[in-house]
């Protein structure tokens, strides 16, 4: 009787489903929940199957992801899936605790042992209103070139190595505009013109006991 019993229930649980691997072949993500096309590991066509997600992440799995299908009430028509991975691009040699966010063509976000956080890209774009980086010991830029397109503000000391160049009044009529004491420690100041207080620094001539300093120039 038990006998009976128990080749009854295998009986109808061989008629649900349980839970099996695929392989995605295709993907949209235009509608409200992600739908994928998957082949079953035995070749068995599997069209419509949504694709579930947790909130506030999402991503779109490349063909060829492995994926495990989740028929729910055993039903394959109302299978979901609820896992992926793709060993070709997933990001190796983790430590344990380590988390990295990435995609196909190799760009990484990863969060590392001893709170670094590494950004793998090309390019790097940040839209917003307003952006602040708090950087209590230092900050680096190592690149050939850092440019703004609009007013740069320092509330410190600039300081530089490499020389400097200033060009173009951005329609004041003024280049440059100083204010305070200006100390110049060694070289040679060249200019085509100098004008201080209203005089001419060139044809400027003093009269002196023998004489006037120089010859008249205009």
């Amino acid at each position: 009787m038990i006998a009976l019993i128990n080749r009854r229930i295998a009986a109808a649980l061989n008629n649900i489903r349980r839970p099996f691997r695929a392989v995605l072949t295709r993907t949209r993500s235009d509608g409200g929940v992600m739908m994928a096309q998957l082949s079953g590991l035995e070749g068995e066509n599997l069209p419509g199957i949504e694709v579930l997600q947790q909130f506030g992440l999402t991503s779109v799995p490349p063909a060829g992801t492995m994926a495990v299908v989740v028929p729910v009430g055993g039903r394959t028509s109302h299978g979901v899936v609820i896992a992926t991975e793709h060993g070709q691009y997933r990001i190796r040699s983790l430590k344990p605790g380590e988390v990295s966010l990435y995609n196909e063509d190799g760009a990484s976000i990863t969060l590392k042992k001893g709170q670094i956080v590494d950004v793998q890209c090309i390019e790097y774009n940040v839209n917003c209103k307003k952006y602040r980086v708090t950087a209590s010991e230092s900050a680096r830029f190592e690149t050939p070139e850092v440019t703004t397109t609009k007013k740069l503000t320092s509330q410190g000391l600039l300081t530089g190595s490499g020389g400097m160049t200033i060009s173009g009044d951005n329609g004041s009529g003024v280049t440059a505009t100083l204010s305070g004491d200006i100390t110049h420690r060694n070289g040679t100041v060249t200019s085509v013109a100098v004008t201080i207080n209203g005089v001419k620094i060139g044809p400027h001539i003093h009269d002196t006991p023998h004489g006037p300093s120089g010859p008249a120039r205009n």
